[in-house]
């Protein structure tokens, strides 16, 4: 539930099209509601102008239905993240009218198309085919937080020339995202052509020595390039969530 959704209650009631009892009970969990395993956070989109996005990690395709059921009557727009194929197919029938996408291992239950509320546009960049996944997670966080989304995919060091063909685009990007694994350099190569704001992913890609992501974590984290902010490895989310905060008009 979220500003706008609060005036309209309020309205109802002050137009007498709505009794206050009614308004009462929509209003009832407002703060956060308890079933059990869960203290949900419906609160969330008046505070922050987004709603609790569900972290599938770790829960059960049960848990996951217990709180997007309970969620599906107060948000337009809900987000689970972190879903493997497996736990999708158990939850899915449950739920028809969210979508899965497995590259991003995302689930979405969207009411209706999001509304653009960026100022520009959010482009994605990902340094090898085997970061899309993160990549991805990344587009679809702030596509679905109200944002206008491009993407370039498989641009990294090892070709930089693939990077310069898009040179156009890359500069009229309001905000970067940069996703890279191995050694992590693409996000210094991109902030150093140009002036908005660069968030830098690191992937777990690599060989031994990448040490599951922390090489291009380190990499990013000492960056020349004085427009770089870094997450943590593989958090797309993140990225999405970030970039879309600087977004907003």
């Amino acid at each position: 539930m979220n500003i706008d959704s609060i005036k309209q209650i309020l309205e109802q009631v002050a137009s007498g099209k709505s009794a206050v009892d009614q308004a009462l009970d929509k209003l009832r969990h407002i703060s956060f509601q308890d079933i059990n395993f869960a203290h949900i956070d419906h609160h969330r989109s008046v505070r922050k102008g987004f709603p609790e996005v569900i972290f599938g990690q770790g829960k059960t395709a049960g848990q996951i239905i217990g709180i997007l059921e309970k969620m599906i009557d107060h948000e337009k727009i809900i987000l689970v993240t972190r879903v493997e194929a497996e736990k999708a197919e158990k939850i899915l029938p449950h739920l028809p009218d969210c979508t899965y996408h497995d590259d991003a291992r995302m689930l979405i239950h969207a009411k209706a198309d999001p509304v653009i509320t960026g100022r520009g546009t959010i482009l994605v960049l990902s340094a090898g085919t085997s970061d899309i996944p993160v990549a991805n997670e990344a587009l679809l966080t702030a596509k679905y937080m109200g944002n206008e989304v491009e993407s370039i995919f498989d641009v990294g060091v090892a070709g930089i020339h693939r990077l310069f063909h898009y040179h156009e685009k890359i500069n009229k990007a309001a905000v970067l995202i940069v996703v890279a694994g191995m050694e992590g350099a693409l996000p210094s190569v991109v902030a150093g052509l140009v002036e908005r704001p660069v968030i830098a992913v690191p992937t777990s890609i690599g060989y031994g020595a990448s040490f599951g992501g922390v090489t291009a974590l380190l990499g990013m984290l000492n960056s020349c390039s004085s427009n770089v902010a870094v997450v943590n490895i593989d958090n797309g989310f993140g990225a999405g969530y970030m970039a879309s905060t600087i977004n907003r008009k």
